[in-house]
């Protein structure tokens, strides 16, 4: 039995249980925030040294779980949110009382995360988001006494408990068609379920409203700006740029492994979602007036041009997907850190707050342009490398017969389009516009730890949207090991 493929799991799972007791010999928060810091480190070691010892494929046990490139990098993209916004959470959470829970938290929901990113069986895979799913309402829910705080965890326990409930029944029904519950098996199996086809399209739209709700696509959405807006901004950013992308790596495994034998049941519908969940996703983001409500229906946009992978299908698509998915990291947490970063220094969350900012920071209002504009897909920043590999997938997948899939790149151009009107009102306000009468106009001293992570972000997307080859060789090698 070869536990090497656990590893990473298995470090961060310690260390989440070890916080609350080291909490209880050292009192200092700082010293907590290390410590959890360390632990990422340390499974982003165990993670990488797979990737140096190009050790392929790694099976344990029965093949419940698997450690190869695709997984390998969808644990490293989760493994740096969860350093990301660790690291910004010394500051934003220093005068809470329960900061090993937080950090604790934290470190479950990204273990969750990685067992969904290994998962080759459909159970192991609903463990953890159940895991991540369950973290996830504590962290949203931290701040007993805000009232948003407490409406949002409302609503996303409600919503998340719907969701785990259609994607366990989904599960059930395709455990019941196929005798079995792995991806593999599944997906040589379906092929041959004609007499029940019916009861196999029900398994498809259970699954995938389940997920849908996961990654908030259309029409399962609605829950997102509001859990958005009343999260903390540090969890906040953890859910649009790591508990969000777990859906997109459950439903990649789920269509594009278990059901591409029934391929043509599935892609045209999926394809008018991914263009009903940009579109609609831009068009809201348009007049909000709240900075984390708009970045919450960017996401949401965001979500519509990931999906664009599945209907299209291909090694190519699927690259262009997980590279979007990658570069989505950086900009949208960036983003949410910088809003709590700025939150931090008394500046609001309305952008109307963030006028004069360039006066009062100029690293912040650089920073949130930078992000912004790889958001809005502006060269030569990471978003716009990412959107030209995902948005040629359809024109390059095109065969005879599937000719529409050329209306999925039109769509992604046109809503990238629609998308800078709202990224660039804030850059607006941030360059533009004078400090409203009587408003502070000092300069403003931001927390170090929160600053690095944003730079960090920054950095990030600068380096990918200059240098793209190395990321897109790296997201191609994890496409080529999901369809091995």
């Amino acid at each position: 039995m070869d536990y090497s493929a656990i590893y990473p799991e298995l470090i961060l799972a310690l260390f989440a249980i070890a916080v609350p007791a080291v909490n209880i010999l050292v009192k200092d928060s700082r010293f907590l925030a290390g410590f959890s810091l360390a632990g990422v480190g340390l499974s982003m070691l165990a993670v990488v040294m797979h990737f140096v010892e190009g050790t392929g494929r790694v099976v344990f046990d029965t093949g419940l779980l698997v450690l190869d490139d695709f997984s390998g990098l969808f644990m490293l993209v989760f493994l740096t949110v969860a350093f990301l916004v660790i690291l910004a959470s010394i500051r934003y959470i220093e005068d809470e009382r329960h900061k090993a829970e937080y950090y604790s938290l934290i470190l479950l929901a990204t273990v969750g995360m990685m067992l969904v990113a290994a998962s080759t069986d459909l159970f192991v895979l609903y463990i953890g988001i159940e895991i991540t799913s369950l973290s996830s309402y504590a962290l949203v829910a931290f701040r007993k006494k805000d009232i948003k705080g407490a409406e949002a965890a409302t609503k996303y326990f409600i919503f998340g408990g719907i969701s785990s409930a259609f994607t366990l029944f989904g599960i059930s029904l395709v455990y019941g068609l196929t005798g079995t519950t792995s991806f593999q098996e599944v997906g040589v199996l379906v092929g041959t379920l004609d007499g029940y086809r019916e009861m196999l399209w029900l398994a498809l739209v259970m699954v995938m409203v389940g997920f849908g709700f996961k990654v908030a696509m259309v029409p399962f959405h609605s829950w997102a700006p509001d859990v958005y807006e009343g999260a903390p901004t540090t969890i906040t950013a953890m859910l649009a740029a790591g508990s969000k992308k777990m859906g997109f790596v459950a439903m990649f495994k789920f269509f594009l492994i278990g059901m591409l034998a029934i391929k043509a049941d599935w892609d045209v519908v999926v394809a008018i979602l991914s263009i009903v969940t940009m579109t609609l996703g831009n068009l809201a983001a348009l007049n909000q007036t709240s900075i984390k409500r708009m970045l919450a229906y960017s996401s949401i946009a965001q979500a519509g041009y990931i999906l664009m992978a599945l209907p299209v299908g291909t090694e190519y698509a699927v690259t262009g997907g997980i590279f979007h998915i990658l570069t989505h990291a950086f900009m949208k947490g960036g983003a949410f850190i910088a809003v709590a970063t700025l939150a931090t220094v008394a500046i609001g969350d309305r952008i109307s707050d963030y006028k004069g900012l360039a006066k009062r920071s100029n690293f912040m209002a650089f920073s949130i342009t930078i992000l912004l504009f790889s958001l809005a897909g502006i060269p030569p920043l990471a978003g716009f490398a990412s959107k030209v590999v995902l948005f040629s997938s359809p024109i390059m997948g095109t065969v005879a017969g599937s000719e529409w899939m050329v209306w999925l790149a039109v769509a992604g151009i046109i809503n990238s389009a629609i998308s800078l009107y709202y990224y660039a009102r804030v850059v607006k306000y941030m360059y533009v516009d004078e400090l409203d009468e009587g408003a502070p106009s000092e300069r403003l001293k931001l927390p170090k730890g929160m600053a690095a992570a944003v730079a960090i972000c920054v950095l990030a997307v600068i380096g990918i949207g200059v240098f793209p080859e190395y990321f897109i060789q790296l997201c191609q090698n994890a496409a080529q090991a999901l369809f091995a």
